[in-house]
């Protein structure tokens, strides 16, 4: 009997002996031990030299999905330094190719129309969240067209009218909070700032009427269409788990929510009382001649809340939390204020807000370290080339199998161009101090271009680009930057934090969703600043 022979004759013995349930899983065991062997040997034996290396892998379809997923910049530093700055890994069944660098956030992000795709990759997760045929449930033309819309409440009157209407959100929020009553006490700065932030975007963005209707329920709303962000989405955006669920319910009284405000101004004897941005939209038309319809309106609308909120709630609660490891920065704040603005602190504006570079550098040192987007996707439409020069010069072909990953976050911690990058340390955009940032010297003239929506910056050549560049870039930049300067302003004028007994540091960060965020909960201590610290609630 030969050895084929012997194994046959043991199979069969195990049929005979083992139960049913067993046999099932040695047999799954069988498979996937055959399948990990093959994926190895299939990235060993046969490797294709003309694209970028692939990151080594046991399990196919994995891949390095879940290394990437629990900590990207951990993933890409490791990655850079066995590959460079291009290479690929395999996330959720896709080859996505990372290219990192500067030269990389230039090759992905302002890659031609014909070359790369933003909608194909997106528009599983955001269709879900904020409604269908805007944002990447369109044709980019059709995109252009809404950018340009939405600009309406981005100019630069409208930016300073906005500023002394978030200034009076944070006071009244202060005054009124629950958590905020008595003189001290501790607060949870990821819940209390997700509604600092909604209720300032609300106000400033959308309008009295809608501000009015927006209360903590709504801010529960906003958390349920917020978790629809969540990864397993790009595969299974329609899956009815429980966190999608909420997300259609929330979508759904949203949209009715602001299609009672578009109807109730159709109607005949509706003055048009204050120049918001339901008023604009309500009459914009796109460049055929059709006007938006009032659905889109409504999902517009629910899109411009998402992106004047989201990235704002991550960013303002970072500041704080920065902030409360570094009680000397924000006695440094309250005094720039003082001496600039005066003793007795006058109301904010945005003429006077440009005046306190100290503030404006915490804001910047926080989007540094802690922006709100760590991986921007393209998919790839066209074979594109690419030339790296480290570790070896070398040219490939990304093909049209691939999705390409920009992460401009991994350049603003290059200590080439921020020495110490992990250390939070505002000062560091002073020309003269020690850890100054490094790269404004050696980059190109900045170069405009409209897209459609108006000029904006191109370059994507700075090693810091916590906004994104080329045609994607975020409209509401210059919106963020008022939003979260003047909170910052407005609450140094009112409030001591600090970390709890025995906290050092800040907590880690979440990226489990397409934002990342701090870890909840992230409990500080409070104490309000008396009269000469700072103006009363």
């Amino acid at each position: 009997m030969g050895l084929l022979g012997i194994l046959l004759t043991s199979v069969e013995r195990l049929l005979e002996v083992l139960p049913l349930w067993q046999l099932i899983s040695f047999a799954l065991a069988a498979f996937l031990t055959l399948v990990i062997l093959a994926n190895v040997l299939k990235q060993l034996l046969f490797k294709d030299p003309n694209e970028p290396p692939l990151v080594f892998h046991l399990v196919p379809f994995v891949g390095s999905t879940i290394s990437y997923g629990i900590d990207p910049f951990k993933f890409w530093f490791s990655c850079r330094e066995k590959y460079g700055d291009v290479f690929t890994f395999v996330l959720l069944g896709t080859k996505t190719t990372v290219c990192l660098g500067t030269k990389g956030n230039e090759f992905i992000l302002n890659g031609k129309l014909k070359d790369v795709n933003a909608e194909e990759v997106y528009t599983s997760l955001t269709t879900p969240v904020f409604g269908k045929d805007v944002v990447y449930d369109c044709p980019n033309s059709k995109l252009m067209e809404q950018k340009k819309f939405v600009k309406f409440g981005l100019t630069s009157d409208a930016l300073k009218s906005y500023v002394t209407l978030i200034s009076n959100e944070v006071q009244n929020f202060m005054a009124t909070a629950p958590v905020f009553r008595g003189q001290k006490g501790t607060f949870d700065v990821c819940h209390t700032m997700a509604e600092i932030t909604l209720y300032t975007a609300s106000r400033s963005l959308q309008g009295k009427e809608v501000r009015e209707r927006f209360d903590s329920s709504f801010a529960e709303l906003y958390h349920d269409l917020d978790m629809g962000f969540a990864p397993i989405n790009f595969l299974l955006p329609w899956a009815p788990l429980p966190h999608n669920r909420k997300r259609d319910r929330a979508q759904k009284k949203m949209a009715e929510t602001y299609m009672e405000i578009i109807q109730q101004r159709r109607k005949a004897g509706v003055e048009r009382t204050e120049d918001d941005m339901i008023w604009n939209l309500m009459s914009c038309a796109y460049k055929d001649g059709t006007p938006v319809p009032d659905m889109e309106v409504a999902h517009m609308m629910i899109a411009l809340l998402m992106a004047g909120q989201h990235s704002s709630s991550s960013s303002s609660a970072w500041i704080m939390l920065r902030l409360a490891t570094r009680p000397d920065i924000q006695e440094e704040l309250l005094a720039e204020q003082k001496r600039i603005l005066g003793e007795d602190l006058p109301p904010l504006t945005h003429e006077n807000l440009q005046e306190l570079p100290l503030n404006s550098q915490v804001v910047k040192e926080t989007l540094r370290l802690h922006a709100p987007i760590h991986s921007i996707l393209r998919k790839v439409k066209s074979p594109m080339p690419i030339t790296v020069a480290s570790p070896v010069s070398k040219s490939y072909t990304i093909p049209t199998t691939h999705t390409l990953l920009a992460a401009p976050g991994v350049t603003s911690r290059y200590p080439d161009y921020f020495p110490e990058p992990m250390l939070w340390e505002p000062h560091r955009w002073d020309e003269d101090h020690p850890l100054a940032y490094k790269g404004a010297n050696d980059q190109e003239e900045e170069q405009m271009t409209d897209y459609g929506y108006g000029m904006v910056s191109k370059g994507a050549n700075s090693p810091y680009l916590p906004f994104g560049a080329g045609r994607h870039r975020c409209i509401g930049e210059q919106f963020a930057y008022v939003q979260l300067g003047t909170i910052l302003a407005m609450m140094v004028r009112l409030l001591k934090v600090e970390n709890l007994p025995g906290k050092k540091g800040v907590v880690n960060t979440d990226y489990s969703s397409l934002f990342s965020r701090p870890i909840g909960p992230a409990i500080v201590r409070w104490e309000r600043r008396g009269e000469s610290g700072g103006e009363k609630c």
